[in-house]
């Protein structure tokens, strides 16, 4: 599955594994400042042998029809990679959903180029997906991420309280949830 978006100021693409050792660069670039974030990682995941692995593993779980994730590049730096945008657990028949998740490279945080790049996959996730529901999950303090998804729409469906754990800890998540209306 190959998909490629164009917004004006983005290219949001799949890639493989051939493109291991740009999204190793972008992982270690923000390696402190994602670890607030994500869960806690193995020495292992910052090697570009284990970056290799996940991107195959993505491809397939994208030709499953699991996964879509969407790397970020800006057009003036189209192999520079600043970003990923991913709608993941896809699940079709009568539920229709799937969960969003998306990280950005601290150099490029706060510029709007995740709002762009969560706008334009949502579109494609109801559009050609035809899904029905998109999920974001987000921790209380995260006010940037949650900025972004309230531009877009997403409402808030309350509080999961020890719902993933990150960093070491579990924490509680606020639902955000964006309906294709289209659908109804």
């Amino acid at each position: 599955m190959s998909v490629k978006l164009e917004t004006s100021r983005l290219l949001l693409r799949t890639i493989g594994e051939s493109h291991s050792a740009a999204v190793l660069d972008f992982v270690v670039r923000n390696r402190h400042f994602l670890a607030e974030w994500e869960p806690l990682r193995s020495p292992a995941y910052f090697t570009e042998e284990e970056q290799r692995r996940m991107l195959t593993n993505d491809t397939k779980a994208m030709e499953q029809g699991q996964l879509l994730k969407l790397w970020i590049f800006k057009r003036d730096e189209p192999e520079r990679v600043i970003g990923c945008v991913s709608l993941s657990n896809i699940v079709g028949g009568a539920f229709q959903s799937c969960h969003l998740g998306y990280k950005m490279d601290q150099e490029e945080n706060g510029k709007g180029f995740m709002t762009e790049a969560v706008k334009h996959i949502s579109d494609y996730g109801f559009r050609v997906l035809k899904l029905h529901r998109i999920e974001a999950n987000i921790m209380p303090r995260n006010a940037a991420s949650l900025k972004v998804v309230e531009k877009l729409g997403f409402n808030d469906e309350g509080l999961a309280r020890k719902y993933l754990k990150i960093n070491g800890k579990w924490e509680d998540h606020i639902h955000m949830v964006l309906l294709n209306e289209e659908l109804e």
